[in-house]
């Protein structure tokens, strides 16, 4: 694309991007197949999702009451749009010990599966060689993993929803018109508090999945980057679901076409999030575009890290560039 530099007017303005990070991250996200790498996680995670959702309900339907599971249905439909629909909570009320049983072991399953594709794709961003480990000791290790994850998104689910409640309590204690300026800023707190739900959980998925110690500046711009995508991203499907999905030519596949459009949106942000951690800075890299070369040295600020290199000892990763 170096003919695009030569252009006139937008020639300068073309050679300017492509020497930013983003560009440089898209670089990377180019050459290690993306679009593959975010079909595979969109898989893994349309096959979980399903017995992650069955769980929840089946524990809501033990321990809640008709109030609580209202407002925990309303709660999936705002984190996971379409699926509140699906489910009959009814029926799992009246055999939630079976359907939480089985649901469970399938989640254990799929669950762990989903943590061992999901780090495979992340390391394949940043171009990292598979990890060499006695396979009954990794799947112990993405359990704990799984479980570690699924604490901080109850964590984070909690966090969003005492905001939205607090929220809709100002209002009505207040007496603010959700209409008028006092409701859109109400909202757009509670906008924010949801986006450092998903800027936490981001954290830890950049960081302890793909096994990686990226700068602490890339991390955060890039896991504030997907928080901020993937608030986005629920209210643009959410309001497609509810406007085009459930009423389109798909009929009862609307929605379940919808969620795969919407978990393969969110796995492409992820993927991009992981390739802007491991992009390197312009410091970094050779006149040609190619990465720097490794010294044996400590790890340099610029470059990020890896917690398990091969065979166990730690290594360093080349945060390169197109």
């Amino acid at each position: 694309m170096d003919w695009l530099r030569k252009l006139p007017v937008v020639g300068p303005w073309v050679a300017r991007l492509m020497t930013t990070h983003a560009w440089r991250s898209y670089e990377r996200l180019d050459r290690v197949k993306w679009t593959r790498l975010a079909a595979a996680m969109t898989f893994v995670s349309f096959v979980a999702l399903f017995p992650l959702l069955t769980v929840a309900a089946a524990v809501a339907a033990a321990t809640l009451g008709k109030e609580q599971q209202d407002k925990l249905q309303d709660k999936l439909a705002e984190q996971v749009p379409g699926i509140s629909d699906q489910l009959d909570i009814d029926a799992l009320v009246q055999n939630a010990g079976t359907v939480g049983l089985i649901a469970g072991a399938a989640l254990l399953l799929t669950g762990i599966s989903w943590v061992g594709s999901v780090r495979e794709c992340l390391r394949a961003v940043w171009e990292l060689p598979d990890e060499e480990e006695n396979p009954l000791l990794h799947k112990v290790k993405d359990a704990g993993v799984l479980v570690g994850l699924g604490g901080a998104i109850l964590v984070t689910i909690l966090a969003s929803t005492v905001a939205s409640a607090a929220v809709g309590w100002t209002t009505r204690q207040l007496g603010v018109d959700e209409g008028g300026w006092g409701g859109v800023l109400l909202r757009a707190a509670a906008f924010l508090v949801a986006v450092l739900a998903g800027f936490l959980v981001l954290l830890y998925v950049l960081t302890l999945l793909p096994g990686v110690e990226p700068p602490r500046r890339r991390l955060l711009v890039a896991a504030l980057i997907g928080a901020i995508g993937f608030e986005l991203l629920k209210l643009l499907l959410s309001g497609y679901i509810q406007g085009v999905a459930t009423k389109s030519m798909y009929g009862a596949f609307g929605v379940p076409v919808a969620l795969l459009l919407w978990i393969n949106f969110t796995s492409k942000l992820v993927v991009f999030c992981a390739a802007w951690t491991a992009t390197g800075s312009k410091e970094t890299e050779l006149g040609d575009g190619s990465a720097a070369p490794e010294t044996s040295g400590g790890p340099d600020p610029s470059d990020g890290t890896i917690r398990n290199g091969p065979g166990g000892a730690p290594g360093r990763a080349a945060a390169t560039g197109g």
